[in-house]
């Protein structure tokens, strides 16, 4: 079967259609690295040699393995040869800290770990338990050398029939809240993902700049779908704006995921005019919230459709916004993706009256089956309508218009009760942006005898540039509304970022806790 045929079908699996396109093209250039380039060919054959590996070890269906490491096409192999063998993939940051790492390695319940030297040092503080067989993919000691764990180069492993409702992977997410759980998300929802990007110029002849870590599902939602139709992922361990726009115009890419903390540095670069990017076709963001400006200057001056995704890992409703379609609504995310059903509701769990603000919730065919190993947490997840089905809360406050795109307004757990009063921190972010001297701002709720709660901003100044800081309070305050008005202004540095950039408020909140304490 052609891979154009396997992707007409219902369901699929991203495996089989790697395999469909060592057939078709096996010369194909399926990952680059530097000067390494793997053809589709070699990696079907080494995605074989994983997934014997795995089941010569008793791996069964539905087990998990995890996977651990800087991003290399080693590390793609054992992703999809986990697949290929029935299992879910576990891919874990190695930012995270040892004990959250061993954390996460036992709820998973894998019985392999692949690893690196640098992932084995920031866990060797703590034991892996004696019943996890670690394999190292650098051929380092951090386990047995892939090398020596791997059969012989003729090994085939056991067809198995996967089920859409299978778990594909364990997508463990801190989000901002700093607790991991882990999100098991079903085979559909993976292909559901490979039949979206069809839309936007994935296939054969797409190069695909991969500069986020394969562990995070912001950079899956590209990676995937660039492997399942057949083009060149060209890995990126580290990030740097220079060496993303180098390689961007030696490699000749067609298409990138982003998050928008990178977007920023990326234009903000003096020689960013300097590179041809001519050959983009789509560029992607999502995780965080992607500045109207921002949007609009990338529009201007970066060829190619941007593509602004807004959704949650857990799946659920998704949003999309095609800026350069909808120039006018750069300050919204987006609408529905066809067969998405996303509604808003209030504190009480009830439909909210058109154009109201209220809980954004969302239902599609890629939604994740739960949190692994917390059905409490899975149910305080779920909302359902008056029929039974079955939607994701996001957490986030939102609002339709009159043309069906849907604005953000803040998170639900963001918001400020001040005297009673809801404060939405975007409202005064937005403001404080709109100062010269400002480049980010991030509003937090601080404990307030009087109020309850108050708002303090944390504010990034622009390189070079100096401003007091009731200078700046006063100056916002003077645009915002009584019962808005910012409290403190503290100056920072930059922010403290999660992996994928986003700004983590709870840490900034922790510093005010402290102050208070102190």
């Amino acid at each position: 079967m052609t891979p154009q045929e396997m992707l007409e079908q219902d369901f699929g699996t991203i495996p089989a259609l790697i395999r469909a396109h060592a057939e078709c093209q096996p010369d194909r250039v399926a990952l680059a690295l530097g000067e390494r380039r793997m053809a589709y060919r070699t990696l079907d054959r080494l995605v074989d040699r994983d997934a014997a590996g795995l089941q010569r070890d008793g791996l069964r269906p539905r087990d998990a393995v995890a996977i651990c490491a800087a991003t290399t096409p080693e590390y793609a192999a054992v992703f999809f040869g986990a697949l290929r063998a029935g299992a879910a993939v576990a891919p874990l940051s190695p930012s995270a800290t040892a004990e959250s790492l061993l954390a996460m390695l036992e709820d998973s319940g894998a019985k392999h770990f692949f690893l690196d030297a640098p992932a084995a040092e920031n866990i060797k503080p703590l034991s892996i338990l004696a019943s996890v067989q670690c394999v190292s993919l650098d051929g380092s000691k951090a386990g047995t050398p892939l090398e020596q764990w791997l059969p012989p180069g003729n090994a085939a492993p056991e067809e198995i029939s996967a089920d859409p409702d299978d778990p594909f992977n364990i997508i463990y997410s801190s989000g901002t809240t700093g607790t991991p759980k882990g999100i098991v998300q079903p085979n559909r929802m993976r292909w559901a993902h490979v039949r979206r990007a069809m839309l936007y110029g994935y296939g054969p002849s797409a190069i695909s700049l991969v500069s986020t870590p394969l562990y995070s599902n912001t950079t899956l939602v590209s990676f995937l779908p660039t492997m399942a139709l057949g083009g060149t992922a060209v890995l990126m361990q580290k990030f740097g704006v220079t060496n993303f726009l180098a390689l961007a115009e030696k490699e000749r890419a067609t298409h990138a995921m982003l998050v928008p903390s990178q977007y920023k540095r990326i234009m903000e670069h003096p020689d960013f005019g300097k590179y041809d990017l001519s050959n983009f076709r789509m560029k992607f963001s999502t995780s965080a919230p992607l500045p109207a400006a921002l949007k609009s200057e990338i529009l201007k001056r970066w060829p190619g459709g941007l593509a602004e995704y807004y959704g949650l890992t857990e799946g659920g409703g998704t949003c999309v916004l095609l800026a350069h379609e909808f120039p006018q609504k750069l300050h919204t995310v987006g609408r529905p993706v066809p067969g998405h059903d996303i509604r808003l509701i209030d504190e009480n769990g009830k439909e909210v009256a058109k154009g109201e603000a209220g809980e954004v919730v969302g239902r599609s065919p890629g939604m994740m089956i739960g949190y692994h190993r917390r059905p409490d947490m899975t149910a305080a997840a779920e909302w359902f309508d008056a029929e039974g089905n079955r939607f994701l809360r996001t957490g986030d406050i939102g609002r339709f218009d009159e043309d069906g795109f849907l604005t953000l307004i803040d998170r639900k757990k963001d918001i400020i009760i001040s005297g009673g009063f809801n404060i939405y921190p975007s409202d005064l972010e937005t403001v404080l942006m709109r100062h010269e001297a400002v480049a980010e701002a991030a509003v937090v709720a601080a404990p307030s005898e009087r109020w309850g709660e108050t708002p303090v901003a944390f504010v990034v100044l622009k390189p070079g540039r100096k401003l007091a800081a009731e200078e700046l309070r006063e100056w916002a305050n003077r645009q915002l509304g009584k019962t808005q008005r910012i409290a403190e202004i503290r100056f920072k540095p930059e922010f403290p970022r999660s992996s994928i950039g986003k700004v983590l408020k709870r840490e900034l909140r922790g510093e005010l806790l402290l102050k208070n304490a102190g």
